[in-house]
């Protein structure tokens, strides 16, 4: 990333494109975007990166780190710009109906799994997960909102994370094929 930011080589940038394009593609698809509305996000990403390469700062977070951070404020804006066009929230959710029963009943039985770990978390930390994942808030304004300094918003959201990571572990389904 130094010899994008310092020397915009373009070389250097075709490389991060290589590695990282294929996989906040990846990333925005999880996130229910088609491959139409992923693939344009991703390069909306990747212009973001190469105009901005100045700003990353490998002493306080990694590469990777640093580009999901800047794709997931990216896929937050398009969700805002999409409401403030009158996009219908519903119409994000809205199952594809090419998915096969299967697929439609392990996408049920994972979004259970996730709603009883959510509930097994602390009140403060629903919270803050809520507002930042489900309502697309940044930190800083989750905040403001709830008188929290920085800091304790950030932790608590990263303790929220290992507690659901280790519930959704625990759960998991045991594969009997």
């Amino acid at each position: 990333m130094a010899a994008v930011a310092r020397d915009r080589d373009r070389d250097a940038f075709a490389r991060l494109f290589d590695h990282f394009a294929p996989r906040l593609n990846g990333y925005f698809q999880r996130l229910g975007l088609d491959a139409a509305a992923a693939e344009e996000l991703v390069q909306d990403v990747m212009a973001a990166l190469w105009h901005k390469a100045h700003l990353f700062d490998p002493s306080r977070s990694s590469l990777s780190t640093w580009v999901f951070r800047v794709a997931r404020n990216r896929w937050v804006d398009s969700l805002r710009r999409d409401r403030l066009r009158g996009t219908p929230d519903a119409a994000l959710s809205v199952p594809d109906p090419a998915m096969a029963a299967d697929d439609s009943m392990d996408l049920a039985d994972r979004e259970e799994r996730l709603r009883a770990a959510l509930s097994a978390l602390p009140a403060e930390q629903q919270e803050l997960v809520r507002l930042s994942f489900f309502e697309g808030l940044p930190h800083t304004a989750i905040a403001e909102r709830t008188s929290l300094p920085l800091g304790t918003v950030k932790s608590r959201i990263r303790l929220a994370f290992s507690h659901l990571r280790r519930l959704l572990a625990d759960d998991k389904p045991q594969d009997t094929h």
